[in-house]
């Protein structure tokens, strides 16, 4: 699978923290998967429509994930611009990753992660926190090839490996 990784964070982007989130995904993704780009932005709306557009525009990515400004906070603006781009939204896939990891925290119930599709790309939403993109990438894993296979068209129905 062809992805890339954009991290959205205030305190990454000007140095004043690491950005953990990022290159987690990016280890969990392992080598068996392709990365493309990784990018960070600061939390402002308009970087993060611009950095998702200019990623969905690559014709070699098939998934974009995101890590950063899913809360309740007033700089938390990745969900808005997530839905200020994509196409349609996919609701179950962040309701499946809240539903599974709310036995871990009840604090998953402040994420307002979204999920969706842009020019045929998947757009996922995580939340900044390392334990919280670990959790996440978990639930989601299973689901991205079929995922992909359907939205760049082939209508085969494979059954989920649990």
């Amino acid at each position: 699978m062809k992805y890339s990784v954009l991290t959205i964070s205030d305190s990454a982007f000007s140095g004043t923290n690491k950005d953990l989130g990022g290159p987690l995904i990016i280890d969990i993704m392992g080598s068996q998967n392709i990365l493309i780009e990784h990018m960070l932005v600061a939390d402002e709306i308009d970087d993060i429509e611009q950095a998702l557009k200019t990623l969905c525009e690559d014709s070699d990515n098939e998934l974009i994930l995101t890590t950063g400004g899913t809360g309740i906070g007033p700089r938390d603006v990745t969900p808005e611009a997530t839905k200020n781009i994509i196409e349609y939204e996919i609701p179950g896939i962040s309701e499946l990753m809240r539903i599974k990891n709310y036995s871990k925290t009840d604090f998953v119930a402040l994420s307002r992660a979204v999920a969706g599709v842009f020019n045929k790309k998947l757009i996922v939403n995580f939340p900044g926190s390392p334990k919280a993109v670990k959790e996440n990438l978990e639930v989601l894993l299973p689901l991205l090839p079929h995922s992909i296979d359907l939205i760049k068209g082939n209508t085969d129905h494979k059954e989920i490996k649990r």
